[in-house]
């Protein structure tokens, strides 16, 4: 019951903000788009560069939809609504409320994806979507939804929800085979890029849209990071630190 009643609280946030969060999941990957997709002419293995850069733009926006809809709503809840305090002396068991908080931010990153792969479907890339490209991107945003529920523990003000945003969304965004292949990369760095979650969620939905399979290993990463930050996570609400 617990989780239902925070997935309700998210619906009801969901449908009172659902224009702006609407906008706010196209205008970044419109852009990239634009500049990427339209401005560079260029292909990858053989195909045009947009059956490379669209799989990358969808699993990009579960990540940042994921971990916007988690990090900074908490941040608020637990520094100044106290929220937190209120669920630790109600019947509510405190993992139904990290689960939902979990739950909910993947839906929301999942909801971005789907808002780009209907926007880009009336191009014709052939590009492939079926039942597991949906399961990759709801991992993704489940591992970071956990990461965003982790961190916000840490933050001291309302300030330091955007900061987070900076430190691990823009430079996953840029470098975990989103625009450009890894294989591109140096040697080592490469290796460790490779290894972060986004990552292996670009590699396993960009085979599929390919009409190849994911990865045993892309799977095994992906929930990894779940189990670790999840873990984490209930460790820290748990034993009351940092709230």
């Amino acid at each position: 019951m617990g989780i239902l009643t925070v997935l309700w609280e998210k619906w009801t946030e969901f449908k009172r903000d659902f224009y702006k969060i609407t906008l706010a999941s196209m205008i970044s990957p419109i852009m990239y788009l634009i500049i990427f997709g339209m401005g560079i002419k260029v292909t990858s293995n053989g195909e045009p560069y947009l059956n490379f850069l669209i799989p990358g733009i969808v699993s990009m926006a579960t990540m940042s939809g994921s971990f916007g809809a988690v990090a900074q709503n908490m941040s608020v809840q637990r520094l100044y609504e106290k929220a937190l305090d209120q669920v630790m002396i109600s019947p509510t068991p405190l993992w139904q409320f990290i689960v939902g908080q979990i739950l909910g931010g993947s839906l929301r990153g999942l909801y971005a994806a789907g808002v780009i792969l209907l926007l880009t479907s009336p191009i014709r890339t052939g590009l492939i979507y079926n039942g597991w490209t949906f399961l990759i991107l709801l991992l993704n945003g489940l591992v970071f939804s956990t990461i965003a529920l982790t961190f916000s523990f840490f933050a001291k003000s309302y300030n330091d929800a955007p900061k987070f945003n900076a430190y691990i969304i823009v430079p996953m965004s840029f470098l975990c085979n989103t625009f450009f292949a890894l294989e591109n990369m140096p040697a080592g760095f490469r290796q460790f890029i490779s290894f972060l979650p986004l990552s292996q969620t670009c590699s396993m939905v960009r085979a599929i849209a390919a009409g190849g399979v994911p990865t045993v290993f892309g799977f095994g990463v992906l929930l990894a990071y779940l189990l670790v930050f999840s873990v984490i996570s209930f460790l820290f609400i748990y034993k009351k630190k940092n709230l």
